[in-house]
């Protein structure tokens, strides 16, 4: 790579900039050819299905003793965290990958499906039933101690990957992810803070009246989500499959590089995914990290008759209503969160979306460095093999280190998007906004992960 393309990519990076943005397909073209081979994405996506049916099949017919069944590990601490620290770098292109619709795609290869478009209702309501659904899985797995069972694991993938089929059935393309998948919500959420955007380039769009990125060219099916990729407007829905690529002949679609806060504070927090999936995000966390860590959280429990769901309920209730609050509050310290032509939208809820993501990133992080020691050992005892000499333990305050310089990192990241709000985005059109008191809501969260993480 040339000095000069590295200066460009560090300038995009680090300086903030609505108007930057490096074309990357032009300036890798073999990343273009890769986008273009559809048998690239093919192959991601087989090696995905069989590994994903491997742990399955481990969880539910192997060792149900968590010391002697590497398929938690690779779910809970290889998978998540990995999904995880993809939302950064690659936004949702996880998703273009991921095994869930794998069985659908097959029904509607042999042509088993019902060749309908998703009802138009579903777009309304969409983000309430997968909030409900993410909400149900992270409690589920809290209550349940999840991570700790083979058997509720493979439980989890399968209702998930039920889901995914069920719609595909009745619907063509993959209405489950575009819609309904809590997966697929929160991933949409993070992407918005990716350094990597999907976009079009809408002046080769115009006079297109075919659109086959959309509609499908041939034998080759279009957009899988029903967008296009003319339609492409933000990180929340484009799965980043590249499906688009091969199948425009006015080589529109183009993979960005950009600065990271780029679309949180562009957008401002208008869509609903982002301000409901945001405070139950970041109050689940807090919940784990008391219910995992905290002496008298057990003290709390057995005050409830022991009642792991009743307790764990009541701490995610407060948390969710707090969160809730913060971004009501800090609506109104900007003292801006509606216009004319914007319309409504919640200045806070981008400033916590970087605390959100280091925080799922630090609790699933905190699992990944305790467990990984142990992945050889653990290994061993499941086939039968002499492992245990290759087992080991990270530092503790190696860990603490880590997770404690994330958190700081997502106060740093609330903490820019709040200064370009008060000194770029909002200057001139009122009064005044109340900065220090959203820079001391900002430290009085990141205090609290401090605290409890």
């Amino acid at each position: 790579m040339k000095l000069k393309t590295l200066k460009k990519i560090l300038k995009v990076l680090f300086v903030y900039d609505p108007e930057a943005r490096l074309d990357l397909f032009e300036l890798f073209p073999r990343l273009k050819s890769f986008f273009s081979n559809r048998r690239n994405f093919a192959i991601l996506r087989t090696f995905g299905d069989i590994v994903f049916t491997i742990l399955i099949l481990m969880g539910l017919f192997g060792p149900q003793d968590p010391s002697r069944n590497i398929m938690l590990f690779i779910s809970w601490g290889v998978w998540w965290t990995s999904i995880v620290l993809s939302w950064f770098f690659v936004g949702r292109m996880w998703c273009g990958v991921c095994p869930f619709p794998g069985i659908g795609r097959i029904f509607q290869k042999l042509g088993l499906y019902r060749k309908k478009l998703p009802l138009q209702t579903f777009s309304k309501y969409c983000a309430y039933g997968a909030t409900i659904l993410l909400a149900l899985i992270l409690w589920v797995e809290a209550v349940t101690h999840m991570k700790y069972s083979p058997f509720l694991t493979s439980l989890l993938l399968i209702s998930i990957l039920l889901g995914a089929t069920v719609f595909a059935i009745l619907y063509k393309g993959q209405a489950w992810c575009r819609h309904f998948c809590p997966m697929g919500k929160i991933i949409g959420a993070a992407a918005t803070m990716s350094i990597l955007e999907f976009r079009p380039l809408l002046e080769k769009c115009r006079g297109c009246k075919d659109f086959p990125c959309k509609r499908g060219k041939g034998n080759i099916p279009g957009c899988p989500v029903y967008l296009g990729a003319y339609a492409v407007k933000n990180n929340l829905l484009c799965l980043v499959c590249g499906h688009c690529v091969p199948l425009c002949d006015r080589d529109s679609p183009r993979l960005f590089l950009r600065h990271p806060l780029k679309e949180l504070i562009i957008n401002k927090g208008r869509y609903l995914t982002c301000a409901y999936i945001i405070p139950f995000l970041m109050a689940s966390q807090l919940s784990r990290f008391i219910q995992e860590k905290t002496v008298w959280y057990q003290s709390f429990k057995a005050s409830l008759a022991n009642s792991e769901a009743i307790a764990f309920t009541i701490i995610l209730g407060l948390w969710f209503i707090f969160f809730v609050g913060i971004i009501r509050l800090g609506a109104k310290l900007f003292t801006f969160f509606e216009d004319e032509l914007f319309g409504k939208f919640s200045p806070m809820v981008p400033v916590l979306v970087p605390m959100a993501f280091t925080g799922e990133l630090t609790y699933r992080l905190d699992y990944f460095l305790h467990e990984v020691g142990n992945f050889f050992p653990v290994l061993g005892r499941q086939f039968g093999l002499e492992l245990e000499h290759l087992g080991f333990v990270v530092p503790e305050w190696l860990i603490i280190l880590t997770l404690k310089t994330l958190i700081i990192v997502g106060g740093i990241g609330a903490f820019y998007v709040a200064w370009i709000f008060y000194s770029q985005e909002f200057e001139g059109i009122v009064p005044k906004i109340n900065f220090f008191g959203i820079v001391g809501l900002i430290v009085m969260i990141s205090t609290l992960y401090f605290v409890f993480c």
